[in-house]
């Protein structure tokens, strides 16, 4: 099947992972199914980021688990690029899902050293509301951020 997205391997060129970068990576299901409406997966993949902060391989900041695709800040670790990280992820979720999940690549952002943070963390987690989905943030499950 060939990418959806001819462009999608631009978004790889360049792409340079720094230890202790602090990343927003949005990634989307495949054909941008709903998985993450059923409950269980919604909170598998929150385990998985859990997990990779366990492992220390990342730091995690803020995410949000939307039916169709996930926004995550986080930190990236030394002894981990963030494409090694990513693919850990995906594959730890479409394992636990059962199937092949996510389409392939994912969009990252390095952020600044002039950049609000805590700003970026916001946008993140008022992704619900501007879906539709819930009239408050608090009322949507699957998302956390550190300063909450």
């Amino acid at each position: 099947m060939p990418d959806q997205n001819p462009h999608q391997k631009n978004l790889r060129k360049g792409r340079y992972s720094e230890a202790n970068q602090i990343y927003h990576v949005t990634t989307t299901t495949l054909n941008r199914a709903p998985i993450f409406e059923n409950l269980q997966r919604a909170r598998l993949m929150i385990s998985i980021l859990k997990k990779s902060d366990e492992l220390q391989h990342s730091n995690t900041l803020t995410f949000v688990i939307m039916p169709d695709h996930l926004h995550w800040l986080f930190q990236l670790n030394q002894e981990q690029s963030l494409s090694s990280l990513m693919q850990t992820i995906k594959s730890a979720s479409a394992h636990g899902v059962g199937r092949a999940i996510w389409q392939k690549g994912y969009h990252d952002h390095a952020i600044r050293k002039d950049e609000d943070i805590q700003a970026i963390a916001r946008y993140i987690i008022a992704n619900p509301v501007r879906a539709g989905l819930v009239e408050k943030v608090g009322d949507y499950p699957h998302w956390d951020a550190i300063w909450m």
